[in-house]
C-alpha cells in the first residue's frame, strides 16, 4: 500500500497544498509548530476518520476559514484509488471514495496505516484502554468487519448503562436488563473471540522481533487478560458473561455502568516472565513498544497482503541509537514511511529516503 499524492486545503498551516511521496521513506525535517506533524495527521485521518491529535474535526479546518478538505491518492494492491475528506465548521464531513460518498463507518480499512508517535511509548505503562484501543485498530484494518462488530458492541453497552440508570432512579425495571444482557453477552463473545485470535499471531511477531533487537537476551510475551472472565470458545463465554451480569447487576445498577465485558479487559506483556509493566525498565519498555509496532506491520500484512503505511512522528529522538538502527533498517526496501524529525542526524549517512524540508507551512524538497 502506497500514499501517492496529498492535496490539503484550508487544514491546519496549509492553505493549498499538492505533495508527491516516493514510495520508500519520505523524511519531514524542521522545528516544532511548522506544520511537519500536520503531513501526518491528514493521511492518519484519511485511514481513520479521526485525528490522533484531537476529536474535535472542525480543529484541522485553518484558522477563520468555514471549510477545508484533505484528498488522498493512494495505491491499494496495485490499483490506484482516491479519498476526499470535507469538513466543515458548519456541516457534517462528508467522506467519498473513488467519486462515492460512503459513512464513516465504512472508511476503516481502505487505506491502512500504522502511527508511531511518541505517545505510544506509554502503551506498555499507560492505561488498559490504550493497550485496548492498539488492539482494536489494529484488528479494524485487518478485518473491518470486526470495527462493525466493535460499534455494535459499544452500542449495547451504552444502551445497557442509560437503562441502569433508569433503574436506579427507578424510571424502569430490573428484568428489562435481561434482553440487553443477551444481546451483550453475544456481542462480547465475538470482540474476545477475535481479539485472542489477534494476540496469539501477534506474540509470535512481537517476540521475533523482540529477540531481533535484544539479540536474543530477552523473550516477549502477550497475553489477552479477560476481565473477571475464565472461560474459552464462544458457548462457554456466552453462559458465563450471563451469569456475570446476573451476578453483577445490582453493583451495575448502583454505579450506573456496566462492569464486565471487553471494554474492561487488557493486554499482558512480560519480557522472561517479568511483567513489563510493572517492573520493565524505561528501555525494556520502549523496546516492547518497538516491537509491538513492527509486529503490527507484519501482522496487518499477513491479513491483508501488504504492508500498511507507516507513520513515525518525532519518535526517533525518543529512541535510542540501537533502537533506530533496528527500525529504520526494518523499514528500508519493505514499508512506505513517512516520518517527521527536527533534524537529520537521526538518519545513516548512506542514501536512505526523500527529504523535505518544512518551515512556516512551506515544504521545500
Amino acid at each position: 500500500m502506497k500514499v501517492n499524492k496529498i492535496i490539503l486545503r484550508n487544514i491546519r498551516n496549509y492553505v493549498n497544498l499538492s505533495l508527491d511521496f516516493t514510495q520508500g521513506i519520505n523524511i519531514f525535517i524542521g522545528q516544532n509548530a511548522q506544520g511537519k506533524t500536520n503531513i501526518l495527521e491528514s493521511i492518519y485521518y484519511g485511514a481513520m476518520g479521526r485525528s490522533h491529535r484531537t476529536n474535535v474535526d472542525a480543529e484541522l479546518i485553518r484558522w477563520q476559514q468555514e471549510d477545508g478538505s484533505i484528498t488522498i491518492v493512494f495505491s491499494r494492491m496495485n490499483i490506484e484509488n482516491s479519498l476526499v475528506m470535507k469538513l466543515s465548521n458548519s456541516q457534517k464531513k462528508e467522506i467519498i471514495s473513488n467519486h462515492y460518498a460512503i459513512k464513516p463507518r465504512e472508511l476503516i480499512g481502505l487505506l491502512n496505516v500504522v502511527l508511531f508517535s511518541p505517545e505510544d511509548l506509554m502503551l506498555i505503562k499507560g492505561m488498559p484502554a490504550m493497550r485496548r484501543r492498539f488492539l482494536d485498530i489494529e484488528i479494524s484494518q485487518a478485518n473491518p468487519s470486526y470495527y462493525q462488530q466493535l460499534l455494535k458492541y459499544n452500542r449495547i453497552v451504552s444502551q445497557r448503562n442509560n437503562l441502569l440508570k433508569k433503574i436506579r432512579e427507578n424510571k424502569d425495571k430490573p428484568d428489562m436488563l435481561d434482553a440487553w444482557d443477551e444481546q451483550l453477552a453475544v456481542a462480547a463473545s465475538k470482540i474476545v473471540t477475535k481479539r485472542q485470535e489477534a494476540v496469539k499471531k501477534l506474540a509470535m511477531l512481537a517476540n521475533l522481533m523482540h529477540r531481533k533487537i535484544t539479540a536474543s537476551k530477552e523473550n516477549l510475551t502477550l497475553v489477552y487478560h479477560k476481565h473477571e472472565i475464565t472461560e474459552t470458545g464462544a458457548e462457554n463465554l456466552i453462559k458465563e458473561y450471563k451469569a456475570k451480569f446476573v451476578q453483577q447487576r445490582q453493583n451495575d445498577i448502583w454505579r450506573g455502568s456496566t462492569s464486565i465485558g471487553p471494554h474492561k479487559d487488557d493486554l499482558i506483556l512480560t519480557v522472561n516472565g517479568i511483567n513489563l509493566r510493572t517492573f520493565g525498565s524505561q528501555g525494556q519498555q520502549r523496546t516492547g513498544v518497538l516491537s509491538l509496532k513492527l509486529a503490527e506491520l507484519e501482522f496487518i500484512k499477513s491479513e491483508t497482503g501488504e504492508y500498511p503505511i507507516l507513520l513515525l512522528d518525532d519518535v526517533m529522538s525518543e529512541l535510542d541509537a540501537t533502537r533506530r538502527e533496528h527500525l529504520l533498517v526494518f523499514i528500508k526496501d519493505r514499508v512506505q514511511t513517512i516520518i517527521t524529525a527536527t533534524e537529520e542526524k537521526y538518519f545513516p549517512d548512506w542514501e536512505f529516503g526523500k527529504y523535505f524540508h518544512v518551515e512556516n507551512g512551506t515544504i521545500v524538497e
